[in-house]
């Protein structure tokens, strides 16, 4: 079997499902990946995230390269026998670190040099060596070395950026073996709509297996990044995945998904997790608040997750205030849970051919929890 493989199995208005083939077993799309930055997805084991209805989840070459190393994983059986996740794994690359740790790495023509955020060691990061790495850790998916700009960059920034990522994406391309998973080029270019086609049409002249949205969701407004996506993503082959990078608000994902987008990845349902945010079809559901003290409702009642047939806000409540580590636990399992039936719903919908009566059944269920957010305690 090849490394990846797409078709679209059904449309509705803009969005679409696809089947993916991996090397390791199909994909229903659209789909969200949790995150497993360092081969966990936090206070889960591979067992429940899977059971959550997860089917991909992404975890980061950065970070594996830094600890415990890259050679360690390809040693003990590679990155699925060493986290115990028998499904695929989509990896990133590094390039998001080129935009969160700005202060601890230097760009040039070659690649980047960071100082890691651990020990200040030197690191070396090139698109030959991120694909090396991730053919150590057998990823199914991997992902080219680019730069991911700051939101706001100026106009020139953005073209000298752009014009390195198609040289560092060739050299991508030609590095990977052929015992290497898939790779998927990025689409770059701000909020720039010209510089978001000439990165298409550099990107799509390689022979990439799918396509990245990224440099979204790092500050620019939210207006701003559904017109990109809007413009962006009609550009892109129809055979294969689009994927948008770090998107997670559920709201966000209704919307992406109506636009053709295939898979998403985002920390924001585990981090609000451990934050004592939950997510609900009306809003967010903040566990600091007073009000649940003594609330004996779960979460969210139509909800089947094992944290709402089991628990009470008011004792979720509890956990969270006393810092109690089955907190993040339950939590997680909500929110992920959460996000991955919502995606479900969406793939059903589109089956029927309902996107538009499903979004707005969505958004206006999420009207009316904040008008009930609005009423006094």
């Amino acid at each position: 079997m090849g490394r990846l493989s797409f078709v679209t199995t059904a449309r509705s208005a803009g969005a679409r499902c696809g089947l993916m083939q991996t090397r390791r077993g199909p994909v229903q799309t659209p789909v969200f990946m949790p995150v497993g930055t360092q081969a966990s997805v936090k206070g889960l084991t591979p067992e429940e995230v899977a059971g959550l209805g997860a089917e991909l989840v992404l975890a980061n070459t950065y970070h594996l390269m830094l600890r415990p190393g890259c050679q360690v994983v390809a040693g003990l059986g590679g990155l699925h026998c060493f986290m115990g996740w028998q499904g695929p794994i989509l990896t990133d690359s590094g390039g998001y670190q080129v935009f969160s740790l700005s202060g601890l790495r230097r760009l040039d023509e070659e690649g980047v040099s960071f100082r890691s955020h651990l020990d200040g060691e030197l690191m070396r990061l090139t698109p030959e060596a991120v694909v090396a790495a991730q053919e150590e850790l057998d990823s199914d998916l991997m992902m080219v070395l680019d730069e991911c700009p700051p939101a706001g960059a100026a106009r020139g920034y953005l073209e000298q950026a752009l014009a390195r990522d198609a040289r560092w994406a060739a050299r991508a391309l030609a590095a990977r073996s052929e015992k290497g998973g898939a790779l998927l080029g990025i689409v770059q270019g701000g909020v720039y709509y010209d510089l978001r086609a000439r990165s298409v049409e550099s990107v799509c002249a390689l022979d990439m297996d799918g396509f990245a949205l990224g440099g979204l969701s790092v500050g620019e407004a939210k207006e701003e990044m559904m017109e990109v996506i809007a413009r962006t993503a009609p550009l892109l082959p129809a055979d294969k995945p689009v994927y948008l990078m770090g998107v997670g608000e559920p709201a966000d994902l209704v919307r992406c998904v109506g636009l053709g987008v295939d898979m998403f990845d985002c920390v924001l349902p585990t981090r609000m997790a451990r934050n004592g945010t939950l997510l609900t079809a009306r809003g967010r559901l903040n566990l600091r608040n007073a009000r649940y003290k003594d609330d004996p409702q779960p979460v969210e009642e139509a909800c089947g997750c094992y944290t709402c047939r089991g628990y009470s806000r008011a004792y979720l409540r509890h956990l969270f205030m006393a810092r109690e580590l089955l907190s993040y636990r339950l939590n997680t399992i909500h929110n992920l849970y959460y996000v991955l039936q919502l995606m479900a719903g969406l793939r059903r919908a589109i089956v029927q051919d309902a996107y538009e009566s499903f979004a707005r059944g969505f958004f206006s269920c999420l009207e009316e929890g904040r008008g009930e957010e609005a009423l006094p305690n």
